[in-house]
């Protein structure tokens, strides 16, 4: 995207306050505002993180758009040249509908399997998720048309979704719930990013000002506008103060007026009002010249790209006695109204209204020939059933080779707006599975979902498909995958869990008190299993193949290596197809500490790459870490800290299967700490002479002369042990003790004025005090 901010700049200076104001609302529900006499013009944007989504006036459908698989799909691909097609015919469609900005992607982290808009959203991990983010936008904006990157930040509920504060500490939020932003930010710049709903820590995400600008703009570099979730604001005046450009939909002269009066009473001011205009504008005129009046797009080649992409995002679960692929004449029972009448994506405003949609059973007809295949729907589209249903489908089941049932989550159990109430599958579903599995030889299921469900019948199936919500064109891709003209290569982009209640946030998921504890800090996803040692039913990035590979060989260009130098470690990893057919695998690579400054999660992604391999070849992928990928963020030094020790570098096929490990030693330039009143006592041992005086004032004095052996032996064995125990025990109190609290437990030995001077000698590296004063 060419700059134009010079340009937005020299405009909005001509502009009237109450012009510059008009900007900052949206038009109606879809557009920005005009300023015609000096040649601004308006701009639209679109729902559509798989889909276009461009509302037509009257009606509640959108243009027809090819409509590609959800988010947890093309994240389970783990293949961002994917997403960049993706999101380049994205783009085109939108160029095509005149449609300026797509609104997505979005990347909230996945605190919660019982998330209600689990379905819109990549992973549980934030490098996998910012990584696909940014490859997304990439594609996207490389048509000329923007995106929006939302929802920011910690967005993790729909209940209550505008009025829940989540509350988190700082570690947290740097290192679970913003990074993904901060990659995509990054890597890609999105010409906008949308304000979430919710409330940080207390503040309105549309206007908190630590986010928008001072994170967001001065510490990530992003050059767009923000613009609010609709009906996203609260106070209009604040959120333009924080960052927030743009209020949508318009409220009219509502909240213009009060960006008005805001500045004329001199409670917002004129260069703030200014700059965020010219912040819009830049990105208007960006996109009005990007333009492409009468450009157009091929629907079969994007339908096409829809079911290779959907048959990529499908992972394999399980495959006994090789029950899949599908063999030559065998006979195929299709059971479950999924079959025929398939649920492709989720509810709400991501809805598309596809240009064709496939379902499995025609597909797989035209594959395998009609004279093979029957079907039963054996419950209804919301997993209702009864006897004769039920007994239908158990005789197409006996009579059958294989019987494919096909299982999943209707549209009332996961759409935006509410969240889940358990991560069970409908009962009509369940009682499906158990009626093939007791009657047919071999049973497959086929899971129709957007988010995470539990599997009670696992143990009774010979084979599972994940094909999530698979788009128009799901129906071909699953069709692709059970007869093996496609090798499945998908893998799992989160945790399932084997029941809810080994899930992070159970049971405080979702709040309903107007506020979100996340007490389970950084530990979300498989940082939480693996931490608590807990067995996931299906761990993160795992996926079977009808092929094998085998992770053979690590090399690294250093064993040691200084983060804070500049110095980075390239790995590179073998893997071989030592099966019989051609497939892909996702090379995985985690970072674990092994001594960690502060707790931590046990493994982290800090790498991964996807692989296409010929029965018997191998390949190298090469992997790059830097400072980050050591780092933990400090909350008491405000940033990121690489603590020095050893870390071991794993590499394999999911977070618990890394058969390949280096062992790096990492150092670090000493991180200087400013001392305050928080600072701990025993923190204040490389001033030597300053830790005693705080030991002297606090009644230790002793502790700090040698002890006498003599006199101890003299007292025998149990009370020179006694003593011992005392001086260490009281030695430990006097460490631990906040510096502030020194005054007042000394009696004021050490005053408040002396604890300033301390504070001071410490601050300017002083080794202690002077000789006299010691």
């Amino acid at each position: 995207m060419d700059s134009h901010f010079e340009e937005a700049k020299r405009l909005v200076a001509q502009m009237t306050v109450e012009e510059q104001a008009l900007l900052l609302s949206g038009d109606g529900a879809w557009r920005t505002h005009a300023i015609p006499r000096l040649g601004v013009p308006s701009i639209a944007v679109s729902d559509g993180p798989h889909g276009l989504r461009k509302m037509v006036k009257g009606s509640i459908e959108g243009l027809p758009a090819t409509c590609f698989p959800t988010a947890p799909a093309l994240a389970a691909t783990w293949d961002r040249d994917l997403i960049r097609e993706v999101g380049a015919a994205l783009g085109r469609e939108a160029q095509a509908a005149d449609a300026q900005i797509v609104l997505g992607p979005g990347i909230n982290i996945k605190r919660s399997p019982l998330g209600g808009r689990n379905f819109e959203y990549f992973s549980e991990d934030p490098l996998l998720a910012g990584r696909l983010a940014a490859a997304y936008i990439e594609g996207v904006q490389s048509e000329g048309v923007g995106t929006s990157l939302k929802h920011f930040a910690v967005n993790s509920q729909e209940t209550f979704r505008m009025s829940t504060s989540s509350d988190l500490d700082a570690r947290t939020l740097h290192e679970i719930y913003l990074p993904a932003f901060e990659i995509a930010v990054r890597e890609a710049q999105p010409w906008t990013v949308m304000s979430a709903y919710n409330l940080v820590n207390g503040i309105h995400a549309s206007e908190h000002a630590e986010l928008l600008t001072g994170i967001l703009r001065q510490t990530w570099g992003f050059a767009g506008f923000v613009m609010s979730d609709w009906g996203g604001i609260n106070d209009r005046v604040a959120a333009v103060a924080a960052g927030n450009n743009l209020e949508m939909p318009g409220s009219g002269a509502y909240n213009r007026a009060k960006i008005i009066d805001a500045v004329r009473a001199g409670r917002l001011s004129t260069e703030a009002l200014a700059q965020s205009a010219a912040e819009l504008v830049n990105i208007v005129l960006s996109a009005s010249a990007a333009r492409r009046p009468g450009a157009g797009f091929d629907p079969a080649a994007h339908h096409a790209l829809a079911r290779r992409v959907g048959a990529e995002a499908i992972v394999l679960l399980k495959n006994d006695d090789d029950v899949l692929p599908l063999r030559p004449g065998q006979k195929i029972a299709l059971l479950g109204s999924f079959a025929r009448l398939p649920r492709y994506q989720g509810a709400g405003s991501s809805q598309v209204n596809p240009i064709r949609l496939t379902n499995t059973f025609d597909e797989l007809a035209a594959l395998i020939g009609p004279g093979l295949l029957t079907y039963a729907p054996g419950c209804d589209e919301e997993g209702e059933n009864g006897p004769e249903l039920l007994d239908e489908a158990r005789q197409a089941a006996q009579a059958a080779d294989v019987a494919v049932v096909f299982a999943g989550l209707p549209d009332s159990y996961e759409s935006e707006g509410k969240e889940r109430a358990s991560i069970d599958l409908p009962p009509g579903h369940l009682a499906l599975i158990e009626t093939a599995a007791r009657v047919a030889a071999r049973v497959v299921v086929v899971l129709v979902n957007g988010s995470t469900v539990a599997m009670p019948w696992l143990a009774s199936v010979s084979g599972v498909l994940e094909a999530w919500l698979g788009g128009q064109a799901g129906g071909g891709a699953i069709a692709d995958v059970l007869t093996g003209k496609v090798n499945p290569s998908g893998r799992l982009a989160e945790t399932f869990p084997a029941r809810i209640e080994d899930s992070p946030s159970y049971p405080e998921f979702p709040s309903r008190s107007g506020r979100a504890a996340y007490g389970e800090g950084v530990y979300v996803g498989y940082r939480h299993y693996d931490r608590r040692g807990l067995e996931p039913l299906f761990p993160f990035g795992f996926g079977l193949s009808y092929t094998k590979f085998a992770f053979t060989a690590l090399r690294c260009d250093r064993l040691a290596l200084n983060p804070d130098d500049g110095e980075t470690v390239t790995l590179e990893a073998t893997v071989k197809n030592v099966g019989g057919v051609a497939g892909k695998e996702v090379a995985q690579l985690y970072v674990h500490a092994r001594t960690p400054a502060h707790p931590g999660p046990t493994r982290q992604l800090r790498a991964f790459a996807k692989i296409d391999l010929a029965p018997g070849e191998e390949k190298t992928v090469s992997f790059t870490l830097g400072r980050r990928d050591f780092a933990c963020y400090d909350v008491d030094r405000g940033g990121w800290v690489v603590a020095p020790g050893l870390f071991d570098a794993q590499v394999g096929a999911s977070s618990r299967d890394l058969p390949l490990m280096a062992t790096l030693e990492v150092s670090a330039r000493p991180v200087a700490r400013t001392p305050s009143r928080r600072t701990l006592v025993q923190d204040f041992k490389p001033w030597p002479g300053l830790y005693a005086e705080f030991v002297r004032a606090l009644g230790g004095g002793e502790l700090l002369e040698p002890i006498d052996e003599a006199r101890l032996a003299a007292l025998g064995p149990q009370a020179a042990r006694d003593i011992r125990k005392a001086r260490a025990s009281f030695l430990v109190f006097i460490d631990e003790m906040p510096a502030a609290k020194v005054p007042a437990f000394s009696e004021g030995r050490l005053s408040d004025a002396r604890l300033d001077e301390i504070l001071a000698l410490a601050a300017r590296g002083s080794s202690g005090l002077p000789a006299d004063r010691r």
